[in-house]
């Protein structure tokens, strides 16, 4: 699932294979971008902004994209077979010389002047892996609505950029907190830690292919809750549970040990 991790991890491999040479194809296969033709100019840069993709390109011109829960880009040398699904999921091609970058089931993609950039992700709360960090601005930020469930707080991209579904879980879970604990019911040493284990987290895995957070390398045990329903507990052996959590707009599947993480949380 892409989170601030992955997506870092697709703007280097993108900026790799994009930045410093002329595009000799382009095609933007959305409707209000089709006649675009960026073909000729050069790739500045590839960079990461939360889950936000930024693709900077000669002319003061960038391509925003935004993976969301199953888009992909797939980087392919010339003569290589695209395999990253059928043809019709192609949302975007930009290629050179050497590679070509195959954007598949984005559901944002969209051309910006560099200079407009913040139209998208101008509302974005301090960067987790990026040079805006702020812990003590982000920790305002999730406390600015104490009633609102931690769960939803996390994910909230205004309050800090970067934490998605996966995370989210795991940071409850070390805490020992449920994720629908209400942010002003913690106490202060616990709300602080927040932003702080966020941020130890996604560095810990800005470079990993496989994400961990309990140190085990074996599948299925590199992470505490997280895909783990009915599992036994790593600490304690409970069965860990799943449930939906959202804002009534989007539910998530959330998982929990109900022991390790004693506090409200949805009837069965």
């Amino acid at each position: 699932m892409p989170e601030g991790d992955t997506v870092l991890q697709a703007a280097k491999r993108l900026h790799t294979a994009l930045a410093g040479q002329v595009l000799i194809r382009s095609d933007l296969r959305v409707p209000r971008f089709a006649t675009a033709d960026l073909t000729g100019r050069s790739v500045l840069e590839v960079i990461s902004r939360g889950k936000h993709l930024m693709t900077r390109i000669e002319g003061g011109l960038t391509l925003h994209s935004h993976l969301r829960m199953d888009g992909a880009w797939k980087i392919y040398a010339p003569g290589e077979r695209w395999r990253g699904g059928p043809a019709f999921q192609i949302r975007a091609i930009l290629a050179n010389e050497s590679h070509a970058a195959v954007g598949y089931r984005l559901p944002v993609l969209e051309l910006l002047r560099t200079s407009e950039e913040a139209k998208a992700v101008g509302h974005l709360g301090p960067d987790l892996l990026g040079p805006d960090w702020d812990p003590d601005k982000a920790l305002a930020n999730l406390l600015q609505d104490p009633a609102r469930a931690v769960g939803e707080a996390l994910l909230d991209q205004r309050n800090l950029a970067g934490v998605g579904n996966v995370f989210k879980s795991e940071i409850c879970f070390l805490l020992g907190i449920t994720p629908w604990v209400p942010v002003g019911d913690l106490p202060p040493e616990t709300a602080e830690q927040l932003p702080v284990l966020s941020k130890k987290l996604l560095e810990f895995n800005r470079d990993r292919p496989n994400r961990v957070t309990t140190g085990r390398a074996r599948p299925g045990e590199r992470l505490y809750v997280y895909g783990r329903a009915s599992r036994p507990c790593m600490r304690c052996r409970t069965a860990i549970r799943v449930a939906e959590q959202g804002d009534g707009s989007r539910e998530r599947p959330t998982y929990w040990c109900p022991t390790c993480q004693p506090g409200p949380h949805p009837a069965r």
